[in-house]
């Protein structure tokens, strides 16, 4: 893992805030690309080995907010 540069005269608080915004981020890219992959077709054990998860934390996370937004889930067959 790359070490991260932390300059002397940086605030701790600079730091903590950089962390949630990247969090943040992180999250809504997450979201946007399981959108994605399950409007593709995509099945919940593709996209939750695709982000090296389980299906039930994939589903869990994702079902609700993707319902909400139209998309089609696939069932097992």
């Amino acid at each position: 893992m790359p070490e991260v540069e932390n300059s002397a005269s940086q605030e701790p608080g600079d730091g903590l805030a950089a962390v949630v915004a990247l969090r943040r981020l992180a999250d809504q890219l997450e979201d946007a690309a399981v959108e994605q992959a399950m409007r593709a077709g995509w099945s919940w054990p593709q996209v939750a080995e695709a982000l090296g998860v389980t299906r039930q934390a994939v589903h869990k996370k994702h079902a609700k907010r993707l319902i909400a937004a139209g998309v089609t889930l696939r069932r097992r067959q």
